[in-house]
């Protein structure tokens, strides 16, 4: 039996599973930037050693014949032309290595394919609303927290609502995004979705989940003394399912 991580845990270092393709998208590619990294930090280190064990002690060390710093030296300092060079092109390419595998990401994030589904996602002063307004008909509702001293065995502490979001599996949806009141942001880890919500204007983002599950968020803007109690709960289905939820509603 494989145990999904699509809530956040205790001492949790790693991502929550990814349940879309840009979240596997976001994790690849952290994963790639990360040893890129790694291998920056360990020649930095490495230099940082170097130069301190033998740079200030011996006058024929290679580095200052880079840099001019020989005191030795025949000939005048230069102004370091070379390392200067180094310094200005290395780094450059280094981050137009990590940066441009980052573009296509960037474009599938803000790219909506032919949604089937529109949904409404509204922050307010605590809580969700949401609306769907497709085929299926008008839905809305409201999205509350569930108080810690109503929750049920197995339920997740400052996680849970009273009316969670529904949504079908291998489906283009729409979300769109806004508030009533002050800023907020709706944000799903697990989805790889993070807009914010501003009053008087609709922000845009698209989702396509690729199991059933439930996954869990919070407001990721900070908006008031009550800022910790608006989670954000999305039970994904089959699209049958899902639609004979909407047809009860």
């Amino acid at each position: 039996m494989i145990i999904k991580c699509d809530a956040a845990q205790s001492w949790q270092l790693l991502f929550q599973d990814s349940a879309t393709p840009i979240m596997e998208g976001i994790v690849d590619l952290h994963n790639n930037i990360m040893w890129v990294l790694i291998a920056i930090l360990t020649f930095i280190l490495y230099m940082l050693i170097v130069i301190i064990k033998g740079f200030g002690h011996n006058s024929s060390h290679p580095l200052k014949k880079i840099v001019a710093l020989d005191p030795a030296a025949e000939t005048a300092p230069s102004h370091g032309a070379v390392i200067e060079i180094i310094w200005t092109i290395i780094p450059s390419l280094i981050l137009a290595w990590i940066a441009i595998p980052s573009f296509a990401l960037l474009y599938g994030m803000d790219e909506t394919i032919d949604p089937s589904i529109t949904v409404k996602a509204i922050g307010r002063q605590w809580y969700w609303s949401y609306e769907y307004s497709d085929e299926i008909g008008f839905i809305s509702f409201d999205s509350y927290m569930i108080p810690e001293s109503d929750l049920e065995k197995g339920q997740l502490r400052l996680l849970e609502v009273d009316n969670p979001l529904v949504l079908p599996t291998n489906t283009h949806i729409r979300v769109l995004v806004t508030a009533s009141d002050v800023l907020h942001s709706w944000a799903i880890p697990s989805l790889g979705v993070k807009m914010d919500a501003v009053p008087g204007r609709l922000n845009q983002t698209s989702i396509f989940i690729k199991r059933p599950g439930t996954f869990y968020g919070q407001c990721s803007e900070i908006c008031g003394v009550n800022h910790g109690f608006m989670p954000i709960k999305i039970k994904a289905m089959p699209f049958e399912e899902f639609y004979n939820w909407a047809v009860s509603q």
